[in-house]
């Protein structure tokens, strides 16, 4: 009904959904053209080729958090740690690509990946998306690197109130001083990813 309604613009199916329901069944079942998420196979092959489409919301924010703040992308080596669909694979070739904010030499690592710490420590721009609490250590990078944290993660806390703690996928205390630029969790992505989902619904109206 929603995919047929004219009054409605976009539409996202809430991820993950129960085991007992195919999730690529769901999302490619939702109009390319409401696909706000940017998940449907035709905006990922339009994206993939540089044409107009939905970005996934996720890598729009980090996107978009990189042009807000200037961040000279072109030449440097970008390192993304993580292969999602909906994060680390789109990421990898929106870096890439010949726009302001790509033409950057990309790897795209993950849990297979030997010597990990050498691609850290050689990188100029890190974006974490491999789902590991307080994975990626201080000994692990080089000065000032620009890290965004894509990761989210609760854990128990005997400090707060709620009895758990928001913590990404980088070990922000030790980090965050060797760091030119440093995304926060809570606060960093998640605002932007939702920012940039209501961009693509503006977008598609």
């Amino acid at each position: 009904d929603i995919n047929k309604s004219e009054d409605i613009d976009g539409l996202i199916v809430q991820l993950p959904l129960p085991k007992h329901i195919d999730e690529q069944i769901i999302t490619h079942s939702i109009s390319y053209k409401k696909d706000v998420d940017g998940f449907h196979p035709i905006n990922i092959g339009r994206m993939v080729l540089g044409l107009d489409c939905f970005l996934p919301a996720t890598p729009f924010g980090i996107i978009s958090l990189l042009d807000e703040y200037d961040i000279n992308t072109s030449g440097k080596k970008c390192l993304v740690i993580g292969r999602s669909h909906i994060v680390g694979t789109p990421m990898s070739i929106l870096m890439s690509r010949n726009t302001r904010i790509g033409n950057a030499t990309v790897t795209l690592a993950h849990s297979r990946t030997k010597n990990l710490h050498l691609l850290t420590k050689d990188a100029d721009i890190i974006i974490v998306a491999i789902g590991v609490p307080n994975f990626l250590k201080s000994n692990m990078i080089k000065k000032n690197v620009v890290i965004i944290d894509v990761g989210i993660h609760r854990l128990p806390s005997k400090i707060t109130k709620s009895g758990y703690k928001l913590v990404g996928d980088v070990d922000f205390n030790s980090i965050k001083e060797k760091t030119s630029y440093i995304t926060p969790v809570p606060g960093g992505v998640g605002p932007m990813t939702i920012a940039c989902l209501l961009k693509n619904t503006l977008y598609s109206a």
